[in-house]
């Protein structure tokens, strides 16, 4: 048996969709790692919620299913132990009716009494309201924590809507909106690159950066997410989630401190200054063939591809140029946070095309890597480029999951890689303009790299996955 966190209170964590795509991807391998990894506390229990009637036994099983596929560390020797602690109430869960939620849940607290209830919210957006009213219906909202997946809301009047309901049941610090990209070691390597060496924020500015990329092309096409990606699309599901995110990450001031309160007032005073997207910065697409993929309205207008050019209108960064991409059915995978050094003036007047760059690898464990423009060995003065890159799988520690990271800090009451209604509010207010007038979704090519105005829009400089 692995050890148990001592700082992690007993805790009952109840999870909605479990036997859905994202639980089954995300959230139970991540309980899983944290079991194996020893950080679960010495007594917990994991409580599935689903509409449909299915038994401990065969939840256990689906469970074991799921992680033999996903879960890259499934140890059968360590299941059984793992599987004592889960439990499936069906039924579903709404105002009108627990389902057996309430039966199961008192049976599991009878005997964790002093346990903490965290509550996952692993279903689309739209049943986010619904479930929050039902926990108040349910008496089970009182001193819980509530976890919310993305995308918080789906319009301003639909965010605006939700965060009222929400307060109007929880307090605010017992919410968590989860953003998964936050928990990425790479991700908050920013900062701490950024802060912990006095080089490296010195040219954290706009006297130094000429352009900002953050890159997120997929390979992937939407899986068995179809009806919920139809309503959501690629602006919706990644870049007013994960992309302004990560825009904030690079953008903010100094934080007073790394407390939870100061590195959120950070992101969210920087997510203010976000200039509204203008439609003419913005390319969308859809691949083709994404209409006849099963659940897919043949008529869709739904982005499948978003390349977006914006501004932080902040001293540090007048006049840079952030420019953000990602998209499904794309000719490459990545996960990048580029700065694009500026070109020196000086005696040198013959530098690479490719210039300088500072770059964040936020895929698997991430990477940090500095690319410098170099002498060529021989004769003459030919310059060329070089990478001095840093793997953090290589650097000593436990490189949790991001799903595992955040579903620890969760049950530990740490809220700094959270999100704060006052940033979403900051964010749907930048999106507006976008999603007032959006441009006419252009086709691409399954297994390109999306529509060509993505290129011109990013003219005369080049996207650097796939350059």
């Amino acid at each position: 048996m692995p050890d148990r966190d001592a700082n992690v209170p007993s805790t009952v964590f109840v999870l909605f969709g479990a036997t859905g795509d994202l639980a089954k991807r995300m959230v139970l391998p991540a309980f899983y790692r944290l079991f194996t990894g020893g950080l679960l506390p010495r007594r917990w229990h994991l409580i599935g919620n689903g509409r449909g009637d299915v038994s401990h036994e065969d939840f256990r099983t689906h469970v074991h299913d799921v992680l033999k596929e996903f879960a890259p560390e499934f140890d059968e020797t360590a299941f059984e132990p793992f599987a004592a602690n889960l439990s499936f109430a069906g039924g579903g869960f709404d105002s009108d009716s627990p389902g057996s939620l309430l039966d199961v849940l008192g049976d599991v607290r009878a005997e964790m009494a002093d346990a903490q209830v965290i509550h996952y919210f692993a279903v689309p957006p739209a049943a986010f309201g619904e479930l929050t009213k039902a926990l108040a219906q349910h008496n089970l909202a009182e001193g819980a924590r509530v976890v919310y997946e993305k995308p918080y809301g789906t319009s301003q009047e639909d965010f605006e809507s939700l965060d009222k309901t929400v307060h109007s049941v929880l307090d605010e610090s017992q919410a968590y909106r989860i953003d998964h990209f936050l928990g990425k070691e790479a991700t908050q390597n920013i900062h701490v690159l950024r802060y912990g060496n006095a080089m490296i924020d010195a040219i954290w500015n706009h006297q130094h950066v000429r352009a900002v990329q953050i890159d997120v092309p997929e390979t992937l096409d939407i899986d068995d997410r179809a009806e919920f990606y139809d309503a959501t699309g690629a602006f919706l599901d990644m870049i007013v989630t994960h992309l302004f995110e990560l825009v904030a990450e690079v953008a903010m001031e100094p934080p007073t401190s790394f407390s939870a309160d100061d590195l959120q007032s950070a992101r969210s005073a920087v997510v203010a200054a976000f200039r509204p997207l203008d439609p003419a910065d913005v390319v969308l697409g859809q691949y083709d063939g994404y209409r006849e993929v099963e659940g897919i309205d043949r008529q869709s207008s739904t982005d499948t591809f978003v390349a977006a050019r914006m501004w932080v209108d902040t001293d540090r960064w007048h006049g840079v140029p952030f420019y953000l991409r990602t998209g499904k059915r794309l000719a490459g995978d990545a996960e990048l946070v580029t700065l694009v050094l500026d070109r020196e003036d000086g005696p040198l007047t013959h530098l690479p095309v490719e210039g300088s760059t500072l770059e964040f690898d936020l895929k698997g464990s991430g990477a940090l890597s500095l690319s410098t423009v170099l002498k060529k060995p021989g004769d003459g003065l030919a310059l060329t480029t070089a990478d001095l890159t840093v793997d953090l799988d290589a650097v000593s520690g436990d490189v949790l999951p991001p799903y595992a990271r955040l579903i620890h800090d969760v049950m530990r009451g740490d809220r700094s890689l959270f999100t704060r209604p006052d940033g979403l509010a900051a964010t749907w207010a930048a999106s507006g303009p976008l999603l007032a007038h959006r441009p006419q979704v252009q086709p691409y090519e399954a297994g390109s790299w999306g529509p060509a105005a993505a290129v011109e829009l990013i003219a005369p400089d080049r996207w650097v996955a796939g350059q």
